[in-house]
């Protein structure tokens, strides 16, 4: 055994660097079109849109929710928010469904690696499953009423604008804010597929258990077993799902992959568990599965179709100069994303402990959760600057005739608990009401 992984061993760097420089192009390109979405389409937009009920709603919000560039963590506020802007248990879950799984620069990245048929199906497949799990919820829940109307004046972080312009907030949120999301995952899921590419023989799933695990149901439900449990972002999940059908998986195996990997996790169930209910939870879940082991089935049909399989098999080739170049570049954001993990800042504001309220922020997984609840600080009255960072969970704001009180619930209604930890009282005077806010 150590003879074989000795010998093999050399080839990783090779193997990571040839898919890097692969997906490089089109992921630099998704990132410069996800920040332009997440700036011309708004989740105040969205929640104008998705306040019905039914299952046209759900349709709306599987649609609307396919391009947007939100991991699963980061679509969970989106989702909360527009459960209590009054949209219906059905349009949230399309929402939560569809979101994570697909997004503009997961599916040029699709594109990249695994070619058209692929980088059309995926999408198509979110939108589906959304629809499939709003309408079961919109079934099951008849008598959904909505939370209530929106307030006269939206406070949630969709609607701060950072006093920034609209290109400044698209490239940060498309070079920053959105490479610090997947960065990691992203770094993972390339040495997780040139691992595999190296280390799997090319053999192995056809002659494992007599290749009964290759393709087919078998096939589809141990890749469901692999993806549901463990979180995947949409994007680091496509070099996993190339190297695995490279190595004899059948593309609809690797869909399933695809497909369970981004949409369930912990921290996805556990809101639709909260906010929702335990039957929209069980509903989500097996909406999703359902949906996975079907498009899965269908799409390994229409590889067999000898025509289809053809097209499917290249895409465009781009020169190799730009391909290092690009490489190269990705390289960098993402090790700047990695180095400097989410530190959401508004200029002016006097950091370390200088801040006139600082807060305890639980729940901020990723940098745009981080970059969320600074949005949801500077959105409330009399806030002039905030600072959130992700490492310590520590938020500060500066302003005048601040509500401790008012301002912790804006965020734990987010989805993020909050507690006050300090203040600046003693020179200031009292900004708030009690020092806790659950």
């Amino acid at each position: 055994m150590w003879p074989y992984l000795r010998d093999k061993l050399p080839a990783i760097p090779g193997d990571f660097w040839a898919v890097l420089g692969e997906m490089a192009p089109y992921l630099l390109f998704g990132f410069f079109v996800a920040g332009i979405l997440a700036v011309a389409i708004s989740p105040a937009a969205v929640q104008r849109h998705l306040g019905g009920r039914g299952i046209t709603a759900a349709f709306k919000a599987a649609l609307f929710g396919v391009p947007l560039p939100l991991c699963s963590c980061g679509v969970i506020p989106v989702a909360a928010s527009l459960r209590r802007h009054g949209a219906s248990r059905s349009a949230v879950t399309a929402f939560l469904i569809s979101t994570p799984q697909t997004g503009v620069d997961s599916i040029l990245v699709t594109f990249s690696l695994l070619g058209v048929v692929m980088a059309v199906f995926r999408p198509v497949a979110a939108f589906v499953s959304g629809l499939l799990g709003g309408a079961m919820v919109a079934l099951a829940d008849r008598k959904d009423p909505a939370t209530g109307p929106s307030p006269e004046a939206c406070r949630d972080a969709c609607c701060a604008t950072d006093g920034h312009g609209k290109v400044y907030r698209a490239l940060s949120y498309g070079f920053r804010v959105l490479p610090q999301d997947i960065g990691r995952s992203l770094l993972v899921g390339l040495a997780v597929a040139a691992l595999i590419s190296t280390m799997v023989p090319d053999d192995f799933f056809t002659s494992a258990a007599g290749g009964a695990f290759r393709t087919g149901l078998p096939a589809m439900l141990l890749m469901m077993l692999v993806g549901m449990p463990i979180y995947v972002c949409a994007t680091a999940s496509v070099p996993i799902a190339a190297a695995l059908i490279a190595k004899g998986v059948s593309p609809g195996a690797a869909l399933v992959f695809l497909m369970t990997g981004p949409a369930t996790n912990a921290a996805t169930i556990a809101t639709v568990w909260k906010v929702m209910g335990r039957r929209t939870a069980a509903i989500y879940l097996v909406s999703v599965a359902a949906s996975a082991l079907a498009a899965g089935a269908t799409l390994d049909w229409l590889f067999s179709l000898e025509g289809l399989s053809r097209a499917a098999e290249g895409h465009w080739m781009l020169p190799a100069w730009f391909n290092t170049a690009c490489a190269v570049a990705l390289l960098a954001i993402l090790a700047v994303a990695v180095v400097r993990p989410g530190v959401a800042a508004q200029p002016g504001l006097a950091t370390a402990g200088l801040g006139d309220l600082s807060f305890q922020v639980s729940g901020m997984t990723c940098a745009n959760c981080a970059d969320t609840v600074r949005r949801a600080l500077l959105s409330f009255p009399g806030v002039t600057a905030a600072s959130v960072d992700l490492a310590s969970g520590k938020a500060e704001i500066s302003g005048k005739g601040l509500d401790a009180d008012a301002i912790g619930k804006i965020v734990t209604d987010l989805g993020y608990p909050t507690r006050r930890i300090e203040s600046r009282e003693s020179k200031t005077g009292p900004v708030g009401g009690s020092e806790h806010v659950d």
